[in-house]
């Protein structure tokens, strides 16, 4: 029997008991009561011990469940951080890529400039050329038209 129920017991037996009128006193058994008080002693020691374990089981519970709760804070942040890591990685790629494009743009566009600078001469200098050959070509022409 555990102590509730003997505590129930001898309250059972208190309520049961005859009273002395006009007292507020009762009769009891005395060996019976003895009885109930000797077993209440030997269970006693063995709920408090009970309860103990139950309180340092709740206590190691606890702990355990607060540094797994903690672990897994931990791990998020360190997910968090290498995601954060990863995002930085590549937005600074993303940066250098587009810097890269727009440099290879700029030299393309330089390039076609001076290609076109370039033609534009060239092609001014066939012009010059061929202004003289006509220039050239006129004379000759007047010439052979004043030896007839």
């Amino acid at each position: 029997m555990d102590v509730i129920k003997l505590l129930d017991e001898l309250e059972d037996i208190i309520d049961g008991s005859s009273s002395i009128p006009f007292a507020g006193k009762i009769l009891v058994d005395k060996e019976e009561l003895l009885e109930i008080i000797r077993e209440i002693r030997i269970k006693l020691p063995d709920e408090i011990k009970q309860a103990e374990w139950i309180k340092e089981e709740r206590q190691r519970i606890l702990v355990e469940a607060q540094n797994e709760a903690d672990t897994i804070i931990d791990e998020a942040r360190l997910h968090i951080e290498e995601m954060i890591e990863k995002d930085e990685i590549t937005r600074k790629a993303q940066e250098r890529a587009e810097e890269i494009i727009n440099k290879a743009k700029a030299n393309a566009k330089e390039i076609r400039i001076g290609a076109r600078e370039y033609a534009d001469e060239l092609l001014k200098n066939v012009q010059d050329n061929l202004k003289s050959i006509i220039t050239t070509l006129e004379k000759n022409r007047e010439e052979l038209k004043g030896l007839k």
